[in-house]
């Protein structure tokens, strides 16, 4: 291997170190949220804000740090984003009460950013067109698994030690790619000389993103016609018309909308967010399928949904180095029909056990996306000028976030909606119950299971729709990202 071909997999090694952080702590808190909730002694609703501080904050924080990126420098920015996320997590290891946590989550959010947004665009920046497939593979593989197995390495770290070291954990990680990146990442020389940063698009797109993002949050216990959710979404319109009319006035605009004019790049992030919404839609169902229908125990459902990131990290480095030579849109289309076939699949799950069935669906479920995610990127990266790819690769990783939000939120919404139908007109009379009856009654969990999975057929079917109409990039049609590749240093 010469010597910039192990500089551009140094680089890489470097990349995923905070990819898989940054996408680890999205789901691996999740876990140790009742005993939190014990230690503190606080509310439910309180304590669901440690998980949800993290993921709206770096849903909102990934587009405006990405055209950061493009202005003062990526590697520059990466490595901030280490200091920051170890910075935060031993802030949130030493919390002392709930309401430091969560700003601490939030912290720890604003580094997982710097990471994320910057990731793919590192490596569309350092790797040639005949190997950037391999490499978003590698990448994709990485992080797609950290955010799956996140519950079950925060139960071993639970059952092993105490929840704070889930946090912990990532700081001598943190200090040391840190340390490595500060080494290996390329020099970067920014083509936006002069450039100004985009303040009030930036403000709006945030406030616009968080109020639709609460609003969808919380309608499942407030209800649609509450007037917050109505102010809230309100908000959230009227501040993203405002975000849509100063992107195409100012000179310098935090996500240009002109690349929208390609549609490589409009469905890349459409897609993007379909796939992620309908494999975490069905990875946030699932524990509760296995514990509370089956009665299997909270080890045994870990080692189950293990089938999804195993089939996940098997075929994206697969799936990436193929794209490289047939092209992305085989990929796009097939990982989006292995995931529609995983969610029918579970539209069939019994309520007695059959393990093999349903590892069988939740093997096909990750295959779908390890086929699915390398092949999106690289595509939709190859697209990307070269001085805005950390503002798409912040979009990228934006959509996703948003997808695994709201894919949360709206499949939890239709299952509670569904199962409901089972509960008696006295009991639904309770409010405050509904959701402890449909969990009690295996007959309304199957059917709010079972419709939530349909949902999840026709999201990936959509998805499979738009990627069939994309251009099918071949790795000789990316010369222009081959001849922007850097020279070694």
């Amino acid at each position: 291997m010469s010597g910039r071909g192990r500089w551009q997999w140094a680089v890489l090694s470097v990349v995923l170190i905070g990819a898989t952080m940054s996408a680890l702590d999205v789901t691996i808190v999740n876990i140790a949220l009742p005993t939190i909730k014990g230690d503190f002694k606080t509310s439910l609703a309180l304590v669901e804000w440690v998980s949800m501080a993290y993921m709206i904050v770096l849903a909102l924080a990934l587009p405006v740090v990405g055209r950061l990126a493009d202005i003062f420098g990526r590697s520059r920015l990466y490595n901030i984003g280490f200091g920051i996320f170890v910075v935060g997590s031993a802030l949130c290891g030493f919390a002392p009460g709930i309401y430091t946590l969560v700003i601490a989550r939030a912290l720890q959010a604003i580094g997982a950013a710097l990471l994320q947004a910057n990731s793919v665009a590192l490596i569309t920046q350092v790797f040639r067109s005949r190997e950037l497939g391999h490499a978003l593979g590698a990448q994709a593989a990485v992080q797609g698994t950290a955010m799956a197995l996140g519950p079950f390495i925060g139960a071993l770290l639970l059952t092993i030690a105490s929840w704070r070291f889930i946090f912990f954990v990532n700081v001598p990680i943190g200090i040391a790619g840190g340390i490595l990146a500060r080494y290996v990442l390329p020099r970067y020389h920014p083509h936006h000389q002069g450039a100004k940063i985009d303040y009030l698009g930036s403000a709006l797109l945030t406030v616009g993103l968080m109020g639709l993002v609460l609003a969808v949050n919380n309608a499942g216990s407030a209800g649609w016609r509450s007037p917050v959710i109505l102010a809230q979404l309100a908000l959230g319109a009227i501040c993203l018309a405002g975000f849509v009319a100063t992107e195409l006035l100012v000179k310098h605009p935090t996500i240009d909308l002109r690349l929208f004019r390609r549609y490589t790049i409009a469905a890349g992030n459409i897609t993007g967010f379909l796939a992620y919404y309908a494999l975490f839609a069905v990875l946030f169902l699932l524990p509760f399928y296995f514990e509370q229908v089956l009665g299997y125990s909270a080890a045994r459902t870990g080692i189950m949904l293990t089938a999804v990131p195993f089939s996940m990290a098997l075929l994206a480095p697969f799936a990436g180095r193929a794209s490289d030579r047939l092209g992305s849109r085989m990929f796009l289309v097939t990982g989006s029909l292995l995931l529609a076939l995983g969610s029918f699949l579970l539209i069939f799950a019994p309520s007695t056990s059959r393990p093999a069935e349903l590892i069988v669906a939740m093997f096909v479920l990750g295959a779908g996306l390890g086929a699915f995610t390398p092949a999106n990127n690289r595509a939709t990266m190859a697209a990307t000028p070269r001085d805005k790819l950390g503002m798409t690769g912040g979009l990228l990783n934006m959509m996703r976030s948003l997808g695994v939000i709201l894919g949360v939120d709206i499949s939890g919404m239709v299952f509670l909606a569904v199962g409901s139908a089972h509960v008696t007109a006295g009991q639904q009379s309770l409010r405050q119950d509904r959701e402890a009856l449909v969990f009690a009654s295996k007959p309304a969990f199957m059917d709010g299971f079972h419709m939530v999975m349909v949902t999840l057929v026709g999201v990936s079917l959509l998805c499979a729709l738009f990627s069939f109409f994309r251009r099918n990039e071949g790795g000789r049609s990316m010369q222009s990202v081959a001849g922007e590749a850097i020279e070694l240093a």
